[in-house]
């Protein structure tokens, strides 16, 4: 039984200074902690969202951010913007074609410890959601300047003639034609090469590859 004993006591004993040291640093940090004035605050977070399905498109104005109130200890609060990073995150898993409501709250809200939710403003966010299309589209050539130095387009080609463009399938299926930028033709006089961007004019439709087209023109007199 000395062993044992002998065992125990070094373990209690040894190093006695340290050890009540760090009892005594955890104490004082246990009282500032529970001495600290309970407060509440708001924070602007983004709105991130997981697991859309495949080949599905938010076809709505999508919500960017959600305004949190949150409640805890004071000095946790001043590191909210920075050292906290408080998210919200929608679980969009299993969602299909149409309209769909998810509720903010504690299941899709990620908070540090010790730092609670009172509510989220808006408190529910909607999405409508469409399959998405692909479809190609002709590209549409516009020219500036055309005949003031006297002269005028005899013909000219689009390469590629037809983009393909990409989206929620009711807004792809609006899209008649892409516009190319303006071409200034009032110094040209031969032929000529310009390489010009195009866009669709809706913001939730998108070019798969490069929306860049090369237009070959060939002038002559009026």
């Amino acid at each position: 039984m000395i062993r044992p004993l002998k065992w125990i006591r070094d373990l209690l004993f040894q190093n006695l200074i340290w050890k009540l040291l760090s009892l005594a640093i955890a104490v004082v940090i246990w009282a500032l902690v529970a001495s600290e004035p309970e407060l509440a605050t708001f924070a602007n977070v983004r709105l991130e969202y997981k697991n859309l399905p495949e080949g599905l498109e938010i076809a709505s104005e999508p919500v960017s951010s959600v305004v949190l109130e949150l409640r805890g200890p004071s000095g946790a609060l001043r590191g909210t913007g920075e050292a906290i990073h408080p998210a919200v995150v929608i679980d969009m898993s299993g969602v299909e074609s149409g309209e769909r409501t998810f509720s903010i709250g504690d299941r899709n809200v990620r908070v540090m410890r010790g730092i609670r939710l009172v509510r989220a403003i808006p408190s529910e966010v909607r999405f409508h959601f469409e399959p998405r299309r692909m479809r190609r589209v002709p590209v549409q050539i516009r020219f500036l300047g055309e005949g003031q130095n006297g002269y005028v387009v005899a013909e000219f080609q689009v390469d590629p003639p037809e983009m393909e463009i990409t989206g929620p399938r009711s807004r792809v299926a609006r899209i008649a034609a892409v516009l190319a930028d303006p071409i200034d033709l009032a110094n040209s006089t031969g032929t000529a090469l310009f390489h010009v961007n195009t866009f669709t004019g809706d913001s939730f439709v998108r070019f798969p590859n490069a929306p860049e087209a090369v237009v070959t023109v060939t002038m002559k007199k009026k």
